[in-house]
């Protein structure tokens, strides 16, 4: 039982150190002074908004992108959403 709960605390722990990393999102005026490297788009049926920031977030990061800001969203039964990404 003790192995269980080691495993179970290690396992969470490593997901939360893993969205330590990723790429943040950051509003226009922080976006002021930055370098932009390029843009990357995400779209799915259903979801949450939070679904949304994660993908974004996932492929700034598979990106080289220290940043990103959202240019464009749309939502409804699927959502869309654009991002400049920044060093």
């Amino acid at each position: 039982m003790n192995v269980k709960t080691t495993v179970t605390a290690l396992s969470l722990l490593s997901m939360l150190s893993f969205g330590a990393f990723a790429a943040p999102p950051i509003s226009a005026g922080q976006a002021q002074g930055r370098q932009p490297i390029g843009s990357i788009s995400v779209s799915k049926v259903g979801g949450a908004p939070m679904d949304m920031r994660q993908a974004l977030s996932k492929k700034a990061e598979q990106k080289g992108a220290s940043a990103w800001r959202i240019t464009e969203a749309r939502t409804g039964d699927t959502w869309h959403a654009t991002a400049e990404l920044y060093k």
